[in-house]
């Protein structure tokens, strides 16, 4: 079975990729021992992903042998609103400052009271990164296009998806089952495509 260190920590994260990108051995990066903080400056969501990505994948050649031949996976993802010129964008989370996301979330849906539902449009962006063992490099990026609700929604998903409203489901990403949130969202799409194109390469 292939192993797949996926640079997160972030536990509802891993739970959705896991269920993804079933029939691989998936670890978060620390539990290979990756503590580091990674400086996330790159100016696009590929960008970032590919940073987090090296920097595991750095890591490995340094100091874990064992897992030279794995997949080094990270994304980076974020909600961009028309209203608002893209923001919060590649800063979706440094974004929040000291802010929960519900009250990031009724910031902006007070500050959007009088945007017309026409122009309430957003998206959620995911670009997803791997290095390869022989070091090639590969990127994807996928989007689901919504609009941001009027109100907080659902309890499921994580981040933002309570009030990211999705108009062919008539529901926020928050109300899905994770089977239609998994079938649409800007993460699953970005892994099956990230997933075909490690087939393609022979590396699933």
């Amino acid at each position: 079975m292939k192993t797949i260190v996926f640079a997160t920590g972030n536990k509802d994260k891993m739970k959705e990729i896991r269920e993804i990108l079933s029939g691989a051995e998936i670890l978060p990066m620390n539990e290979i021992g990756f503590d580091e903080e990674i400086e996330e400056n790159g100016t696009s969501f590929r960008d970032n992903a590919l940073i987090k990505a090296s920097a595991v994948a750095d890591f490995i050649a340094r100091h874990k042998p064992e897992y030279a031949e794995a997949i080094v996976l990270a994304d980076d993802s974020g909600l961009e609103i028309d209203a608002m010129d893209g923001m919060p964008g590649v800063h979706s989370h440094r974004w929040l400052g000291e802010r929960t996301y519900e009250q990031a979330m009724q910031d902006i849906i007070r500050d959007m009271d009088d945007v017309p539902e026409e122009k309430r449009g957003a998206r959620f962006v995911c670009a997803i990164a791997a290095c390869l063992p022989d070091g090639e490099k590969l990127t994807v990026q996928e989007c689901v296009e919504g609009r941001v609700a009027r109100e907080i929604r659902g309890k499921e998903g994580f981040g933002y998806d309570p009030f990211f409203f999705v108009p062919e489901y008539g529901c926020t990403t928050a109300e899905m089952t994770r089977e239609q949130k998994n079938a649409i969202s800007h993460r699953g799409k970005a892994l099956r495509a990230m997933r075909d194109k490690l087939m393609q390469e022979g590396q699933l």
